[in-house]
């Protein structure tokens, strides 16, 4: 995500059928038209909590799920026994909804016991939004990767501001007119309304190290491409894994290009975190996602994510066949029309394999004396 933004450049916070809390995440069936979606993956806990309750998933592990107002309805959270209280992974936004379900989970199925960590996996809004507010009640201490906690304090310090000329700059060049813009910058700057004030101090996670939470011990596996630093924590002695948003089983996580870092690569390091990752995972891991439901069959999911953009990358070079604006391909990404409420996501997730393509020599962009890009394959891509 970009700074400012909490729901997507240019779309309105809470609007439409993309997981507009984390920028973007599409069903399978939406996006990707040869992805494969969740096949051969089974779900032992097919039954998901409701508010205020709690399912244990593994030993010393419960799953909470809490309400978001988008058409993606929850986001999982997951409270890990701790001695005399709790460890607490990820948090929900800061919405009366979410508060309320967490009143319920603490005097309901935690007992009442203390919150001694709290643990977010990355900085997007429904991960972070409660983080300030609960570290605060119980003196807890915040556990994040350092750059998805500078990003979260950054996000949370333009809140308010005026939208930077470069935001303008950038999609312009992807596409967009005039009333798109401006629509842009009136809707710039809301990241920290849903994200309560963040300690002002925390606790790095590296890749590797390995937290002692109760009687268990959960390696800290860095993932990169939706956020910078996604942290994942897993219990090798039973193969549990807290997977965040770096692998869910039914939908797919937004990998976008937004106007602070307009040459990024995300799609690249997407790719090559979630290869990575296959030579880590068994494929018996339990994996707890933080959307959908829990599930085993992380090396088929794992294939799946890949092979959906693989695929989406085949489609966008024949689109590149003629010159091309970044509005221009999302036929080729997404099995869905991609109204004004979409467009910022949508097109960030375009330039993201727009810039893979061209990192790998592949296609080319040009800008024109009006300010549009226009991309075309490199003539060695041309078939």
């Amino acid at each position: 995500m970009d700074p400012g933004d909490v729901a997507g450049h240019g779309s309105k916070v809470f609007k439409g059928d993309f997981h507009l809390a984390d920028g973007v995440v599409l069903p399978d069936e939406h996006k990707g038209k040869g992805e494969g979606g969740h096949r051969g993956l089974t779900y032992p806990f097919p039954t998901p909590p409701g508010v205020g309750e709690a399912v244990t998933v593994a030993p010393g592990v419960l799953w909470l799920r809490l309400p978001l107002p988008m058409s993606l309805s929850h986001i999982n959270v997951y409270a890990l026994e701790d001695g005399d209280g709790w460890t607490l992974v990820d948090t929900g936004l800061n919405t009366p909804a979410a508060i309320a379900g967490w009143e319920a989970a603490l005097s309901g199925p935690l007992g009442g016991r203390p919150v001694k960590r709290v643990i977010c996996t990355h900085m997007h809004p429904d991960h972070i939004g409660l983080a300030g507010w609960l570290c605060e009640r119980f003196d807890a201490p915040l556990l994040m990767s350092r750059l998805e906690y500078v990003m979260a304090r950054m996000l949370v310090a333009d809140t308010g501001l005026p939208a930077p000329e470069d935001g303008a700059v950038f999609y312009r060049a992807a596409g967009w007119n005039a009333d798109q813009i401006d629509r842009y910058r009136k809707n710039f700057g809301g990241f920290g309304k849903v994200v309560r004030p963040l300690p002002t101090a925390f606790i790095r996670l590296v890749e590797g190290e390995v937290l002692s939470i109760g009687d268990g011990d959960w390696r800290v596996v860095i993932g990169e491409g939706h956020s910078p630093e996604h942290v994942c924590l897993w219990r090798e002695s039973d193969d549990v894994l807290l997977g965040g948003d770096q692998i869910l089983p039914r939908i797919s996580s937004i990998v976008a290009v937004w106007p602070t870092e307009p040459a990024a690569d995300p799609l690249g390091d997407w790719l090559t975190s979630l290869k990575r990752l296959k030579t880590v995972f068994p494929e018996t891991t339990l994996v707890l996602p933080s959307h959908g439901e829990p599930f085993i069959g992380v090396q088929a999911r794992l294939d799946a994510l890949i092979r959906g953009h693989e695929t989406g990358l085949k489609r966008l070079e024949r689109t590149l066949s003629k010159p091309c604006r970044a509005v221009d391909v999302f036929s080729a990404l997404f099995a869905r029309a991609i109204d004004d409420g979409l467009l910022g996501m949508a097109t960030g997730e375009s330039l993201a394999h727009l810039n893979y393509l061209a990192r790998q020599g592949r296609a080319r962009v040009a800008r024109d004396a009006d300010g549009v890009d226009w991309w075309t394959l490199t003539p060695s891509s041309e078939t």
